[in-house]
């Protein structure tokens, strides 16, 4: 983690107590982690727009558990792309309907790729990319 750097921002009195609002909302313990995610959120958007950048996210993908063959391609399409697919978790909503959250790393064009090809498949009744980080570079394991 980096330095923490202190600066000054000024806004209108009624955006101020919106913001407040919104901390307590969101249960921020304070204005300015409030605020770092907030930055964070939107650099992390930004990150999309250059595919090259590394990112991590979520595919979840909601879907017929009957319908033929979609299961197999959710599979086939999974191992066609293993440097991409971290996880998978699975869980049953319904007899008929599964929900799959799928945890994704790399490229940002390469994950959108994966959504669409994913998501357009028959049978899939809702599917949406989620990036969690647009700063995923080596990761070195330690206790937590």
């Amino acid at each position: 983690m980096s330095e923490i750097v202190r600066f000054s921002v000024s806004v209108e009195e009624e955006l101020l107590k919106q913001f407040d609002e919104f901390c307590q909302r969101e249960h921020y313990a304070t204005r300015s982690e409030a605020v770092r995610q907030l930055i964070r959120n939107q650099l992390t958007e930004e990150a999309w727009t250059t595919d090259a950048t590394e990112v991590a996210g979520t595919l979840t993908l909601v879907y017929d558990h009957h319908r033929p063959q979609l299961r197999d391609r959710l599979t086939e399409v999974q191992h066609q792309n293993t440097d991409l697919v971290v996880s998978t978790l699975h869980a049953h909503l319904t007899h008929e309907v599964c929900l799959e959250v799928i945890v994704l790393r790399g490229p940002a064009g390469r994950l959108q790729q994966i959504a669409s090809q994913l998501k357009g498949l028959k049978g899939i009744f809702k599917g949406e990319l989620v990036m969690a980080s647009g700063e995923v570079g080596d990761h070195d394991h330690h206790d937590h």
